[in-house]
């Protein structure tokens, strides 16, 4: 059985880099869970950001991300919030997710609001989207670079090749994994 991940708005906000790990969940490689509240928070970063997308096209965004991943949206985490001590009280939600839905890894580039030593506390580790990504290229090469290319055999308005998605998957932070999958 794969090992359960949560995955922070952060991460999920840039469009290649949430193709690629929802795509990876889709593998098998992990089984990867988010809530309604982590997607709000995806949703009002895109608001602010790119006013120009149509809410409707937020809306189908959410339901391909949950129709994509079986059992992804964690629930009953509520009554954890307040019992957590976190650096940023804003991100209790995302442990009292990853807690409930017995994570093992929080993938977040907010590690500093996730500190290891408290999350150790519950078998949870912090790692950035790169660190994750470095650890699935490692566990399964073929798999990642075959979800980096069909994300590039997707686009084709414009058409996109392989280098293109890992050069916006470099954008988005992601340079370690990037490297190893070009060499």
């Amino acid at each position: 059985m794969p090992f359960v991940v949560v995955y922070d708005a952060d991460v999920l906000y840039p469009n290649t880099l949430r193709d690629l790990l929802v795509r990876i969940a889709q593998s098998g490689l992990v089984q990867a869970k988010w809530t309604d509240r982590i997607l709000d928070e995806v949703d009002e970063a895109l608001r602010a950001n790119r006013p120009d997308i149509p809410a409707a096209n937020l809306v189908r965004r959410r339901t391909l991300m949950t129709e994509a991943v079986a059992d992804c949206i964690v629930t009953g985490f509520e009554s954890l919030i307040p019992v957590l001590t976190l650096p940023d009280e804003d991100d209790r939600h995302v442990l009292a997710a990853a807690i409930r839905a017995k994570a093992q890894v929080l993938v977040t580039n907010n590690t500093s609001d996730f500190p290891a030593d408290y999350l150790s506390g519950w078998d949870i580790e912090p790692k950035t989207a790169d660190e994750f990504l470095v650890d699935q290229v490692h566990l399964n090469r073929q798999v990642v670079y075959g979800a980096v290319q069909r994300i590039a055999d997707s686009r084709q308005n414009p058409p996109e090749t392989v280098e293109d998605v890992l050069m916006q998957l470099e954008r988005s932070g992601i340079q370690q994994a990037v490297a190893i999958l070009r060499s």
